[in-house]
């Protein structure tokens, strides 16, 4: 029988990346920081649940070094639109060009420079197939409650890092680190809304998936 790091290793190789995401990872640190781009089984993840409810328009929260938009971007309609927020601009630029790179055109995506919790008030209750949150865990909490508005019913928000959430035999939250802390809260935000089908995911660093469901 395979070990677990094994097992890990072989979903992370059957998710291939191609020349246009492995180009987008950054070779070292902007002057605010690197951001990590997501493995290739959680963007496989992410294309294939924009591809199941044949998503037309999708929020992302943390533009990054732009793997996960083009994910996305693979998964959804030839006429969908990608939102990608970020609040660094360095990362906002380097997502255009990556995004040029891998085929998609400029309409299909619209890059927003600003704080999340600034900017996702500003869009439309209802408007949208799917959210995916990869940015300011301890804003994890919030970012839920705005994706709730911003989707439709059957439209699923998907959160990056779920499984950075500290065990609940490692101690009581108040011991946590606060990122983690926020995540785990928001573990358990969706497992008591029964508005809410929630699924983990075991890839990369985990993929909380909620399908709003009322």
């Amino acid at each position: 029988m395979a070990s677990r790091d094994d097992t890990l290793a072989y979903i992370e190789k059957y998710a291939a990346e191609d020349d246009p995401l492995v180009a987008e990872r950054p070779s070292g640190p902007t002057a605010q920081g690197q951001a990590g781009p997501i493995s290739a089984s959680s963007g496989a993840a992410l294309r294939f649940l924009a591809a199941a409810i044949d998503a037309r328009t999708v929020v992302e929260v943390g533009t990054g070094c732009g793997g996960s938009g083009i994910w996305l971007l693979r998964g959804m309609r030839s006429d969908g639109i990608l939102t990608s927020v970020d609040v660094v601009p360095e990362y906002l630029e380097s997502a255009r060009g990556a995004f040029s790179k891998a085929g998609f055109a400029a309409n299909r995506t619209r890059l927003i420079h600003g704080r999340a919790l600034e900017v996702l008030p500003r869009l439309t209750d209802g408007a949208y197939d799917m959210v995916f949150m990869d940015a300011v865990k301890t804003e994890y909490p919030a970012y839920l409650q705005e994706a709730l508005r911003l989707l439709r019913r059957g439209g699923i928000a998907v959160f990056n890092n779920a499984l950075d959430a500290p065990h609940p035999d490692e101690g009581p939250l108040g011991v946590a680190a606060p990122e983690a802390a926020a995540v785990r809260d928001v573990g358990q935000l969706v497992r008591e809304d029964e508005r809410l089908i929630p699924l983990m995911l075991p890839v990369g660093d985990g993929l909380l998936a909620v399908i709003r469901n009322g």
